[in-house]
């Protein structure tokens, strides 16, 4: 505590008030007073120093409090129940402390999410790139029949659009977890909306000779993002389109109350077991229903982008009897 220059200073300090109040006393008064006053200013600076002394070792205990902190330790509870300026000090950095707990657990939680989506991406982009590499390998023999390199060459196309769409849905999954997409908030018609999610299905629904049927007034609006509410919609319409077999139905009907506009997509198709309803907006997650081909991004992708427009979607499905998909878009927060 001596080698610090604070403390020199106030100790040198005070020794020398003391002296210049012994030698005034000695002068004015008596040698009696000057003794006195040496004993009383011997005590006062005694007393000054164990103080100091003992708010040293208080800012020592802080400052490895703190250390460990540094070092991740968390669960030190330096609180007391005393009032003062350190006391308050103690508290505060027992509320940062907390703070950096919670940032620490969130940090966490944030490694172990991206362990599991880098697990999943490796593991969805090992099958096609292993098909592709082995397809590869038998393009490159002169003697191969033509009608199996038309094939081989065809099935290679498919696995890089396959690639290719998986990649840019995990992009922008990655945006909207970032919180880096402003989604806009301006009037959007709904049957306008439904227009433009129903065009890229168009192809797989003739295909599978679906029926598609519309309902719904030109008026009904929302408030929200045209362009990322068209992208969750059309993941929805493609899983009512792989779900539901040939010649099966899709309907689409929306409308608008005081409090929310409702789109309710549905489908006579294979429905959604029970066991799997909780978790068919998780990501990779794949029902027992799912399609050899499902990677499990879709319904995720759409259930982020409309819980980040603070809207809500839900489902209700059965097996052998189809699904319901009820979307709402709030016209203000509840």
């Amino acid at each position: 505590m001596l080698r610090n220059r604070e403390v020199q200073f106030y100790l040198f300090m005070q020794i020398i008030v003391s002296l210049l109040a012994i030698g005034v006393a000695y002068f004015l008064f008596s040698g009696e007073v000057a003794f006195f006053v040496f004993v009383v200013s011997f005590l006062l600076i005694g007393c000054s120093m164990l103080f100091t002394k003992w708010r040293y070792r208080e800012i020592e205990k802080l400052s490895g409090y703190l250390r460990k902190i540094a070092s991740g330790t968390y669960s030190l509870d330096v609180r007391d129940n005393h009032e003062g300026e350190l006391s308050i000090l103690k508290s505060e950095i027992y509320k940062v402390t907390l703070m950096l707990s919670e940032h620490s657990a969130l940090l966490q939680q944030d490694k172990v999410k991206l362990t599991n989506a880098i697990s999943d991406i490796s593991h969805q982009l090992k099958t096609p790139l292993t098909s592709m590499m082995v397809m590869a390998d038998l393009l490159g023999d002169a003697k191969l029949d033509d009608s199996k390199r038309a094939e081989f060459t065809n099935n290679i196309r498919v696995q890089l659009e396959r690639i290719e769409w998986l990649v840019s849905s995990l992009l922008k999954l990655s945006k909207i977890d970032a919180g880096t997409v402003l989604f806009k908030k301006e009037t959007v018609y709904v049957s306008e909306l439904v227009e433009r999610a129903i065009h890229p299905i168009l192809v797989p629904i003739d295909i599978k000779q679906q029926n598609l049927k519309v309902h719904g007034e030109k008026e009904v609006s929302l408030v929200g993002d045209f362009n990322w509410t068209a992208e969750a919609l059309i993941n929805i319409l493609k899983n009512c389109v792989e779900h539901t077999q040939n010649n099966g139905e899709i309907s689409i009907s929306f409308s608008e109350n005081a409090m929310y506009t409702e789109i309710i997509v549905s489908d006579n198709g294979k429905g959604i077991a029970k066991e799997d309803l909780p978790y068919i907006f998780k990501r990779f997650y794949k029902g027992k229903n799912a399609s050899e081909g499902s990677v499990g991004i879709g319904l995720a992708m759409a259930y982020s982008i409309i819980k980040n427009q603070q809207g809500d979607i839900e489902v209700k499905s059965a097996e052998g009897k189809g699904t319901q998909f009820f979307i709402k878009f709030y016209k203000q927060i509840i």
